[in-house]
């Protein structure tokens, strides 16, 4: 559709298609999935008797909504567009144990009065059991989407206005004259499936790109969006590597924008040279640290401590380091029990990230007490189970736990009030969410909206008076002054 000035809008790219089917690979599940529309096929193996006329073989649904929501595998999947009301029976997914429901709506105030709203009250996955995320209803079916044609690359490539040729140079890495096609497609993307796992369901009917080079790439920890599209737009948010890597894991020098410290130095929205860096968030520069307020805040005073060397987590920094590292947290936990809290430290040490981040949530005293309690009671819903460090303080127990870990796997541990340490190392195949100590410390407040720190998001102007603030109640404790 377009405005009077010539404008498009109400479409999708290629694009934005990508960063939803890169959603398949995050941690976790999908809860929700809405859509315009309809995805064509989904009444494949339904009961033929609760299918509305004319739904089954409209050429209003869209196949690429059925491939998306096949890699996905929401557990509730809403679309409308399509003039009717249907609740599909759930169906199972391929490689996963949860089913979908399906729901179509029709607009609202239709002639026909059709159903416009239908109420659900879905739990979230991240709180359910295994048992719970697998009860399969008795009139379950299986996936109708494996049986779905896909587009042909003409419409492939149609539904893509606007793309230009150097659009579609952005992304390459010196392998243009290396491309593996399959099939008849003659797509320039990537095959996600293929990139992060080494095979694609679709096999030679696949209309992406099978690279062998970008699947090293992949496997050395290096972003498919910077892969793909020569960018990533996830920001902090994302936990791979934005330099493409050699056999050995370091900076690879074919890629012809700079070298890998200046490739570093551009790219990571840590380092203190970069120009990306929030430099109106940071609140103390030491030595090896220094200290900056959270982007999105979970709450008010949410702080992060983060290694001015680009180094993926703070256990990889020299031991000496730690010297310093004990001395902030001591001057934060001091600073926040005068207000009447105490302080919760915690880090995703994922063998994928780039830059580390250990962050700092002051609590009310007051809920000090079930902090525990409640990140037990979130490694059992997820169905794991925390291994304790005892210890009185955050130094001896930070010694211990630098002693136990392994760089080979990623890790996820908390450091409790009192000097109580929970760890969890991370399986490779484990889907396990990387805002979970964010998500935990939510709940136990009570704050669920807030989860996700988008939600949370403040204009320049709030965050620079925030961290003005937060430095000048802060100074008679900073331990840099």
């Amino acid at each position: 559709m377009k405005s009077a000035s010539g404008m498009q809008f109400g479409t999708y790219s290629e694009d934005d298609v990508d960063a939803l089917r890169a959603l398949a690979e995050e941690p976790g599940i999908v809860d929700i999935f809405l859509t315009n529309e309809w995805p064509s096929g989904v009444t494949n193996k339904a009961a033929t008797s609760d299918v509305p006329s004319g739904v089954s073989d409209s050429a209003d649904a869209d196949s690429t909504i059925s491939e998306l929501v096949a890699d996905i595998k929401p557990r509730y999947h809403v679309a409308g567009t399509m003039g009717v009301f249907y609740a599909r029976e759930p169906y199972t997914n391929v490689d996963a144990v949860h089913v979908t429901r399906f729901m179509g709506l029709a607009p609202v105030g239709n002639k026909n009065k059709q159903k416009f709203i239908h109420a659900i009250s879905p739990t979230p996955a991240s709180t359910m059991s295994s048992v719970e995320i697998c009860a399969k209803p008795p009139n379950t079916t299986l996936s109708p989407y494996t049986m779905v044609e896909k587009a042909t690359p003409t419409e492939a490539k149609a539904e893509r206005p606007g793309e230009s040729g150097s659009d579609s140079q952005y992304w390459r890495y010196d392998v243009s004259q290396k491309r593996q096609k399959h099939g008849d497609g003659d797509s320039e993307r990537l095959c996600f499936k293929f990139t992060s796992s080494g095979c694609c369901p679709r096999g030679e009917k696949c209309h992406f790109r099978h690279d062998e080079d970008a699947r090293q790439q992949s496997i050395r920890g290096v972003c498919f969006d910077l892969l793909n599209k020569g960018k990533c737009e996830r920001g902090p948010d994302c936990n791979f590597k934005h330099s493409l890597q050699d056999e050995n894991g370091s900076a690879s020098s074919r890629r012809s924008f700079g070298t890998p410290s200046s490739n570093r130095s551009k790219e990571c929205w840590f380092c203190l040279s970069s120009p990306s860096v929030e430099s109106h968030l940071i609140t103390g520069i030491g030595e090896h640290y220094y200290s900056a307020l959270a982007k999105g805040p979970l709450v008010e005073d949410h702080v992060l401590i983060v290694p001015v060397e680009h180094l993926p987590n703070t256990l990889s920094m020299p031991e000496d380091c730690e010297i310093e590292l004990n001395r902030v947290q001591n001057s934060l936990k001091a600073y926040f029990e005068n207000q009447g809290k105490q302080v919760v430290f915690f880090e995703w040490v994922f063998k994928r990230a780039t830059h580390a981040n250990l962050q700092v949530v002051p609590v009310p005293s007051s809920r000090a007490s079930g902090i525990k309690d409640i990140f037990n009671l979130a490694a059992k819903k997820l169905g794991f189970k925390f291994k304790t460090i005892e210890s009185t303080n955050n130094s001896e127990g930070r010694r211990l736990l630098r002693t136990q870990y392994d760089r080979s796997c990623s890790l996820f541990y908390v450091e409790l009030p009192g000097g109580t340490i929970l760890t969890h190392v991370v399986e490779e195949n484990e889907r396990f969410p990387s805002q979970f100590g964010r998500e935990v410390l939510a709940g136990l407040l009570n704050t669920a909206d807030r989860a996700d720190w988008k939600n949370c998001k403040l204009s320049k102007e709030e965050e620079t008076k925030m961290a003005e603030r937060f430095k000048k109640q802060f100074e008679a404790y900073d331990p840099n002054r």
